[in-house]
């Protein structure tokens, strides 16, 4: 009987997918954002695999995988959100966005 590693089943790295972040196997969802439902947001591993259509298995892998490299994908997220911040603040608004405030009657900047 050998040994085979189960979590490379479920998780896949890619460097031309989700920005080659761990995502769960043959989808486009992030191990980040299954950490970030569950963690943050307090939804369960069950309703996360439900409302996704993932079985229980690459969900409970995800999660695994997280906690094993979870300083790795904090600081790639953090990095992440930090970088989209920055753009919001440097770029101009858009024509919905000034249409928006207008109707609301909000001064531009």
């Amino acid at each position: 009987m050998s040994i085979q590693p189960v979590i490379a089943e479920y998780i896949e790295i890619s460097p031309g997918v989700c920005g080659g972040k761990p995502r769960i196997a043959g989808t486009r969802i992030p191990v980040a954002a299954i950490a970030r439902m569950y963690l943050e947001m307090g939804e369960s591993l069950e309703n996360i695999a439900k409302d996704y259509d993932l079985s229980l298995a690459s969900v409970h892998s995800a999660m695994a995988y997280y906690y094993e490299h979870r300083e790795d994908i904090d600081r790639h997220t953090a990095e992440s959100e930090a970088l989209v911040e920055e753009l919001r603040r440097n770029s101009s608004p858009s024509k919905l966005q000034l249409k928006l405030k207008e109707i609301r009657g909000e001064r531009s900047h």
